[in-house]
């Protein structure tokens, strides 16, 4: 695939990064900033020469909700119904549409899907992973898996609690591909 000029492709439209310049990191601005162009463009990077390994990433977040509304989910008097079922059940729909939500994410396949959640004091914690034999991580996919569920859940409960609050979305643990393993370590929370 060769790059398509943005004037001839029109305005606003993105072009696509070649087979070599992914693979050789032309399509980075230098700073090793794959998704953009010198020009400072976002683009979708091209993973087609990569190999194709397994992967998996993991994400967390909570949900801060009121007594009236924890007490609510632990009696299973929800008046939405059965909201820990929605929001897991919404957290596995939402990683099949990830590529949708976020325009740079490639669309990659999905072969596992885990989202549990658990009522705290606070409110619900959510912990999702998410696996894949594919050329480019499945970060997002956790991320996003996360997220929904956890806006699931504010609508199944917003009845009962007009102040939930989502918090501490994050990554919290990958394995596989080019940059290895990592996972989190609390003890560098809010640190870049």
């Amino acid at each position: 695939m060769s790059e398509v000029p943005r004037e001839a492709a029109g305005p606003g439209s993105v072009g696509v990064a070649s087979t070599a310049s992914a693979a050789s990191g032309s399509g980075s601005t230098g700073s090793g900033l794959t998704h953009v162009r010198a020009d400072g463009s976002a683009h979708m990077v091209d993973v087609s020469a990569k190999a194709v390994t397994a992967r998996e990433a993991s994400a967390a977040g909570r949900v801060l909700l009121s007594s009236a509304a924890v007490q609510a989910l632990r009696s299973g008097e929800v008046p939405k119904g059965d909201a820990l079922a929605v929001a897991r059940i919404a957290g596995i729909q939402a990683v099949k549409q990830t590529p949708s939500l976020i325009p740079l994410a490639h669309p990659i396949a999905v072969h596992g899907v885990t989202v549990d959640v658990t009522v705290a004091d606070d409110g619900v914690d959510i912990m999702a992973t998410v696996r894949t034999a594919d050329r480019t991580g499945i970060e997002m996919e956790a991320l996003t898996a996360v997220a929904v569920s956890a806006l699931a859940l504010i609508d199944m409960v917003k009845a009962v609690d007009k102040h939930a609050r989502i918090t501490d979305v994050r990554v919290t643990a990958k394995s596989g591909g080019r940059s290895g393993d990592w996972r989190e370590d609390p003890s560098q929370e809010g640190q870049s």
